[in-house]
């Protein structure tokens, strides 16, 4: 599982105070300041969307601007969703968007085979085979594989999942991370390390061995 490149969907920019604002506002069940958040910060979601897009290869009509789409109609009624920070907004953007392009991999699983389990080769879980030439099928798998050991890992350790929500499927930078879930920075470079290792080492025994309980 690669780290994300250097850098961050989030740049600052004039804009932070207005968007600190308004995600106080959406926390206080304001339904009119979330549809004026949106609009801000809609570059860094089309930034979240192509990042988890390259890791698809399924039905092409859930372009870019789809899938920020769907995401937007599963965070807009969320009650009382508690972001606390610009950086906590777009873990759980990329998650929603994350859950989205999940379904659609079980919906293509499910119509191709029945729903039958397949085992997923580790180098296609990587994200830059995943943007490579592996078949749909092949993606659609290593997405719900990749899914599947994120639960797992989530039983073990929840914290550990969230750091690797903020920085695989959000490409949030360490600082970010930290300000996302707030822990310090050396907390998450520790437990980025040790969830990759956790999952390496959990997607190597569901290949070799059959589904893990």
């Amino acid at each position: 599982m690669t780290a994300p490149r250097p850098g961050s969907a989030r740049e600052p920019t004039p804009r932070q105070p207005a968007i600190a604002r308004l995600l106080e506002e959406v926390g206080a069940g304001d339904r009119a300041a979330f549809d004026a958040l949106v609009p801000l910060v809609y570059d860094e979601l089309r930034v979240l969307a192509r990042r988890q897009r390259r890791r698809w290869r399924g039905d092409e009509t859930l372009d870019t601007t789809a899938l920020i789409h769907e995401a937007y109609l599963r965070l807009v009624d969320q009650p009382g969703p508690g972001w606390t920070s610009h950086p906590h907004f777009l873990a759980v953007a990329s998650r929603a968007m994350r859950h989205v392009l999940l379904d659609y991999a079980k919906r293509r699983r499910a119509a191709k085979r029945g729903g039958a389990r397949r085992q997923v080769p580790l180098d296609v879980v990587d994200e830059r085979s995943l943007a490579g030439g592996a078949s749909a099928e092949m993606h659609a798998e290593a997405l719900i594989a990749v899914e599947e050991a994120l639960c797992r890992l989530e039983r073990h350790d929840p914290l550990h999942a969230r750091v690797v929500e903020c920085r695989f499927y959000g490409g949030l930078t360490i600082e970010d991370t930290a300000d996302s879930l707030g822990i310090s920075a050396a907390t998450v470079k520790r437990r980025w390390a040790m969830a990759q290792a956790w999952l390496y080492r959990d997607l190597t025994c569901t290949r070799e061995g059959g589904e893990r309980a």
